[in-house]
């Protein structure tokens, strides 16, 4: 029976990570996945696929340049599921060589099968070579859980592979309906419903709940509704669909519970995702899954009840972000051999890769609000910037919250062109502690879209002027007691 120092269940952002990190440490790794390929559901359904979509749409639907040159302009008069394809494969073939080659340099093991527990230290791994299925028992000092999340498929919705499909059935063969609803207006829904309206397909938008993405803040939201009602999108808010039934043509047909009905060539079901635990035996070790079969865990050092194991990425939860998940399974190698752990992020950036993409870091006005701070705010509209305007961006804006008796950077959130990149300016000013005064007195090169932070500080900076001091602030200028 072989034995590893640490043996990693799932090989996406935070096994590779976890495995990368044990293995600079001088640890045995061994890394085991399901599929044929390392990558997990990041690489292979998930987050490089959904984003080469996106950019191949971007790119060859001409909607970058329309702004200019009309909402008829095209790069390519006619893009079909070929053209989709071609970009897939290839990104996808570079992403598991550059991962392979990772694993290679640094002697991670990597094998191809199905793990189970037999006990908190054993893992049986399951592969079928020629036909025949062979079991292989590992010992492990220390397991990660990091098997990721497969996407929640109700028993009322009736899948077929065709026309009514999961995100992982939608990514994997990729096509142009005619139109298209989308039931989940959730991260994955609305990333998928923008970007094939961005194609000028028809799309449907469902959402039980009576707002869109209640992590984020409002203004911001309220953008983006207007932008995508302005392009045609129906948004079907505070609706529920009770059952898919089927036309005579054989298309499907979405029943809401309120008696509207929604028809479509093509329904994509992406209203959430459970963890990829059924499979794992962890009754054996002495872990039990929620009911989305998500694994609780220390939130600093992500060890489960079971010392010697521990999870990290998606199958723990929110935030459920690829870039948050590689820095869980960093953390959690490095608790597990007493190397020193990496600062938690104190405010980590959200990436919502829709059509306009958005991005937030730090609090929104709404937690501002709720705790109590006063602030005051300061936008700038990508639209009145010289860069902007050279773009042909008719959309778009950046909001800064700030306190207003600190002066210091609450929150930055960002909607339009070039969201995901631009909020890592604001991430640094805010978890280094940086005011708003750092965006006046500094420089940003010109014409370009970061300006949108110094046009926004200016404007937060002259409302903060009008400001009435406080009572205790009087007391501080005038040296006398509150």
């Amino acid at each position: 029976m072989r034995r590893y120092d640490l043996v990693v269940l799932g090989s996406g952002p935070a096994g590779r990570r976890a495995a990368v990190q044990a293995a600079k440490l001088g640890k045995s790794v061994l890394v085991v996945d399901d599929r044929a390929q390392v990558g997990g559901v990041s690489v292979h359904t998930g987050t490089i696929p959904s984003k080469t979509l996106r950019e191949t749409v971007m790119n060859l639907s001409g909607w970058r340049e329309r702004g200019f040159y009309g909402q008829s302009y095209r790069v390519k008069r006619d893009i079909c599921a070929d053209d989709l394809a071609v970009r897939l494969r290839k990104t996808l073939e570079h992403e598991i060589a550059v991962l392979e080659h990772q694993f290679a340099r640094n002697g991670v093991q990597c094998m191809v099968g199905l793990g189970r527990f037999l006990g908190p230290n054993t893992v049986a791994v399951v592969r079928t070579e020629d036909g025949r299925e062979i079991e292989e028992k590992i010992e492990a000092d220390y397991v990660l859980i990091a098997v990721g999340t497969q996407p929640y498929r109700p028993a009322h919705i009736p899948f077929n592979g065709t026309n009514v499909l999961d995100s992982d059935d939608f990514i994997q063969n990729p096509r142009v309906p005619r139109s298209l609803t989308v039931v989940g207006a959730g991260v994955i829904g609305l990333e998928y419903a923008t970007i094939f309206s961005a194609l000028d397909v028809p799309v449907t938008l469902i959402e039980p709940r009576p707002s869109l993405l209640e992590f984020m803040d409002d203004e911001i939201i309220d953008h983006l509704v207007h932008v995508m009602r302005d392009r045609g999108m129906q948004l079907r808010l505070s609706s529920e669909v009770a059952q898919v039934r089927f036309a005579a043509d054989g298309s499907p047909i979405c029943m809401l519970k309120d008696g509207r009905q929604v028809a479509s060539e093509v329904v994509l079901y992406a209203a959430g995702r459970v963890g990829a635990t059924a499979g794992l035996g962890l009754e054996a070790c002495g872990l039990a899954a929620d009911t989305r079969g998500r694994l609780k865990v220390d939130p600093v050092t992500y060890q489960t009840a079971v010392s010697n194991i521990y999870a990290a990425g998606d199958v723990i939860g929110f935030p459920s972000l690829a870039s948050t998940s590689l820095e869980q399974g960093r953390t959690a190698a490095c608790h597990a051999f007493g190397a020193t752990a990496p600062t938690p992020d104190q405010s980590y950036p959200i990436g919502i890769y829709a059509v306009p993409e958005m991005s937030s870091v730090g609090m929104t006005e709404e937690d501002v609000r709720a705790k109590g701070i006063a602030y005051e705010c300061g936008v700038a509209r990508f639209a009145e910037l010289s860069r902007g305007q050279i773009m042909g961006i008719s959309s778009g804006m950046l909001k800064l919250i700030v306190d207003i008796a600190t002066h210091k950077v609450l929150g930055v959130h960002i909607i339009g062109e070039g969201a995901t990149e631009l909020i890592h300016i604001g991430q640094a000013v805010i978890n280094l502690g940086g005011g708003v005064d750092y965006f006046v007195d500094n420089s940003f090169n010109y014409p370009t879209l970061a300006e949108a932070y110094k046009v926004a500080a200016l404007n937060a900076w002259n409302r903060l002027q009008s400001h009435i001091p406080t009572v205790v602030e009087l007391g501080a200028v005038t040296g006398t007691a509150a």
